[in-house]
């Protein structure tokens, strides 16, 4: 800690809560904790929309980058966001750019002298009251039988859902090549591939480097265009996906033995059941009973399914799903934008047709619908084509259009507007989001191959009035889609940023671009229209 504070008091208050170490920044002292509580006000990114900068952010970011390689800085990423205390609508700070460097790699009269160059961009740009930070920052990909089985929430004992969901195809997928079953990613999203009568093919989409983990294939285009081309088997569930899910089960089983032991002992210490009984103690014994009764429904119900999984999808084979149609070459558009997309083949006869969601995203698990109004729907006037997901699957169609990015019409928990997000990935389950409207710059480094710059978005997490601040995803959700509280989707995973170990940032690509680059390669495909 002292190599950074010796300099910077401030290193570990200025992005508390995100486990980010600062090295330097510039502008007014963000506030702190006096007194036995310091360093506990935690932080949250928050986006920014029509900031008068908007029009030349990204001629000026990319003079930032120019002027960060002139001085040798080893960056990352380039971030325009803004901050405030979590929990609280106000903000601390309304414009800072954050900018991620190899942790340990930048000494602190570096970051003065290079926080100065970038200040005097600013100011030549009309902005001064800009801040900056250099932040220690990892930015890194996310990588981490019979039929599958069906998903009909609304016939399933509550809990079953969640645990059941990893074995079926439901949005969001988790994935692995099965030669690798250790890199795994999610899919995203089903595209039927052709228009033609009688051309059933559907792909699910997901990233390149999950389909082709660049630590094992060359990072080019790859289709396969024939059958007698050897197939690249892609599974549900790699290796620790599986091991996690089939833990859940057991977990949720014993977690229900002990509470109905904890509800029986209650249950023995009330009186013998009278007619004049009060009805407090009447009452009391029915609910005690009836959780009893519904806790046992939970195990019968936990226990088959642990049965049937362990019968149909203990191998890798037994989950194979489908395989590599087209993987696409990791790489930067003429827009800038980060393209890393892989299509894979269902295969038909491992869906079981009459049951399947198609493009339904599952927005419950480990969030409820109470949840999902006050994380989407918080504000009473903005309720406009409010509604709850049936069953808390969230039909997927259409997508937005890039001048919501920068002008969204949502209100978040704060009345502020902005673009309200949600996704369920393999790592992080439900997670709800705001989406910045500008766009970061982020470099991939030459590790596997790979050194580009980039323009994606970030998705920061949705910080509530209790000042939580759950971040949006975490390794293993690459590929995940983003969407909007209204079924349209606004991006793709792609990667995340933060210490070492963990992600505080999301970054994606918007699907407005991404879905340019799927029709270019399939002019016909389309996503699969709802299924009732």
């Amino acid at each position: 800690m002292s190599r950074l504070t010796n300099d910077y008091p401030y290193a570990f208050t200025d992005f508390f809560g995100s486990g980010t170490p600062c090295v330097f920044k510039t502008g007014p002292k963000w506030p702190i904790a006096v007194g036995p509580e310091s360093q506990k006000i935690v932080r949250a990114a928050r986006p920014i929309y029509k900031h008068p900068i908007a029009p030349t952010w990204l001629k000026t970011a990319w003079t930032i980058v120019a002027r960060l390689d002139s001085l040798q800085v080893n960056w990352n990423t380039v971030n325009p966001l803004a901050y405030a205390n979590a929990g609280e609508a106000a903000l601390i700070c309304d414009f800072v750019i954050t900018i991620g460097v190899q942790p340990g790699s930048l000494a602190y009269a570096a970051a003065v002298a290079a926080a100065n160059a970038i200040d005097e961009i600013l100011q030549n740009a009309g902005f001064p009251e800009i801040q900056v930070a250099f932040i220690e920052s990892v930015y890194r990909r996310h990588v981490s039988g019979g039929k599958l089985m069906s998903f009909n929430p609304m016939f399933d004992s509550e809990g079953i859902p969640a645990l059941r969901k990893h074995f079926t195809p439901t949005l969001s997928l988790s994935i692995a090549p099965i030669k690798s079953p250790h890199f795994e990613g999610t899919g995203g999203l089903f595209v039927r591939l052709n228009t033609e009568e009688g051309d059933n093919r559907i792909a699910l989409l997901t990233c390149a480097h999950v389909a082709h983990p660049p630590p094992l294939f060359e990072n080019k285009v790859y289709t396969r265009k024939n059958d007698s081309q050897l197939r690249e088997d892609i599974i549900l569930l790699g290796t620790a996906s599986y091991d996690k899910a089939v833990t859940a089960i057991m977990k949720f089983i014993g977690d229900q033995t002990i509470a109905i032991s904890t509800w029986e002992a209650t249950l023995r210490r009330l009186p013998e059941p009278k007619e004049d009984e009060p009805r407090g103690i009447t009452s009391k014994r029915k609910e005690l009973t009836d959780l009893i009764d519904a806790a046992n429904n939970q195990i019968e119900e936990a226990n088959q399914l642990h049965t049937d999984v362990t019968k149909h999808f203990t191998t890798t084979a037994s989950r194979v799903l489908g395989f590599v149609l087209h993987c696409a070459k990791i790489e930067v558009g003429e827009d800038h934008f980060m393209y890393d997309w892989s299509l894979i083949q269902m295969d038909e006869e491992k869906i079981e047709w009459k049951d399947f969601k198609g493009n339904k995203l599952f927005v419950g698990g480990n969030k409820t619908a109470v949840d999902w109004v006050n994380y989407m729907f918080p504000q009473a006037h903005d309720r406009r084509n409010f509604h709850t997901p049936e069953d808390l699957l969230l039909q997927l169609e259409d997508y937005v259009r890039e001048e919501e990015f920068r002008n969204p019409q949502n209100l978040d928990i704060h009345n502020v507007r902005t673009l309200l997000a949600v996704k369920n990935g393999p790592s992080t389950g439900t997670t709800f989001g705001r989406v910045n409207g500008l766009e970061s710059i982020t470099r991939h480094y030459p590790e596997h191959g790979i050194s580009q710059d980039a323009l994606e978005f970030i998705v920061c997490g949705y910080d509530t009035l209790t000042g939580k601040n759950d971040k949006f995803s975490d390794g293993g959700d690459s590929s995940c889609i983003v969407a909007g509280r209204d079924g349209r989707i606004i991006a793709q995973i792609t990667g995340g940023g933060g210490p070492t170990d963990e992600t505080d940032k999301t970054y994606v690509t918007p699907f407005y671009a991404l879905q340019k680059a799927i029709k270019k390669m399939y002019p016909n495909s389309y996503l699969i229209p709802a299924v009732v």
